[in-house]
Formats: structure tokens, C-alpha cells, sequence
């Protein structure tokens, strides 16, 4: 699977989210994101599973060639939202 990562430089590098290249919505979820303040941060990343492609994200760890593995869109849909969720509930608390 191919993934994007997406920071806000106002939430912090800490603070990201990611898509998979492969998902049928990518480019809507990408000019959403865009629209939100998000930016691309680093090459897109080649991993087997959510949790490596954030694994390599993290470490700055970036594979140029990878097999390519089965999609599994749905958890990724799932972590943008849980991602979306901390961002907005974070940017909450820092203004009261």
C-alpha cells in the first residue's frame, strides 16, 4: 500500500494524518485536507499495514521499493477521522 502524510504546522509535526493512495476518495480527502491548512510532509510511504507506514512516518524511515500488499481502506478511513478528532479536540483546548 502506498500511503501520504498530512501535518499542520499549527497542531505540530506530532499531530498528522495520512491516506491511502489507494482509497477511490483519495484526492477528495486530499484537497480537503488541503483546504484545512494540511500540507504533504515527506514521500509517500510504501507498508504493508497502517501501523508500519506510521512506524516508518515517524522514524523518517522511507522505503523506495516495496511490494505492493492488499488495501484495507477501511482502516485507514477510520484513522483520518480519529486523527481529524484529536486535531480539532486539541486546537479546542489550547483556546479556552
Amino acid at each position: 500500500m502506498k500511503f501520504q502524510f498530512y501535518s499542520n504546522k499549527e497542531f505540530g509535526k506530532e499531530n498528522f494524518t495520512y491516506l491511502n493512495m489507494g482509497d477511490e476518495t483519495f484526492l477528495t480527502e486530499k484537497e480537503q485536507l488541503i483546504k484545512l491548512g494540511f500540507e504533504v510532509d515527506g514521500d509517500v510511504i510504501m507498508a504493508e499495514s497502517v501501523e508500519e507506514a506510521i512506524e516508518k512516518y515517524k522514524s523518517n524511515f522511507i522505503y523506495v521499493i516495496e511490494d505492493y500488499s492488499n488495501s484495507h481502506p477501511e482502516s485507514a478511513l477510520a484513522n483520518f477521522f480519529i486523527e481529524m478528532y484529536k486535531s480539532i479536540f486539541k486546537k479546542k483546548n489550547k483556546s479556552n
